[in-house]
């Protein structure tokens, strides 16, 4: 399922994925294993701004009439579920 060209939504779900991964890889490792607590202090609130910039990025081309109803949903359902937004971009915004 090809869309038209929306650059701004492709770097909002790398961005989005890319903070959870190095939120859950790098920063809670850190926090449990090494008693470093201000990682996730410093990316739990990075990732969280990019992962409501992912949904209102969604929502904004839903209302300009660049993205359909039904990939609307499924990008939004996709920000939810852990590295959805990497599928999302990679199956629906190529």
């Amino acid at each position: 399922m090809t869309q038209p060209n929306l650059p701004l939504l492709k770097w909002a779900a790398l961005f989005e994925g890319s903070s959870l991964l190095a939120l859950i890889f790098i920063a809670m490792p850190l926090k449990y294993m090494a008693a470093i607590s201000t990682v996730v202090k410093i990316i739990g609130p990075i990732h969280g701004f990019l992962f409501l910039s992912f949904v209102a990025i969604i929502l904004f081309y839903l209302l300009t009439r660049k993205l359909p109803a039904t990939t609307t949903l499924i990008g939004l359902v996709s920000a939810f579920i852990p590295f959805g937004s990497f599928v999302f971009k990679a199956k629906y915004l190529q």
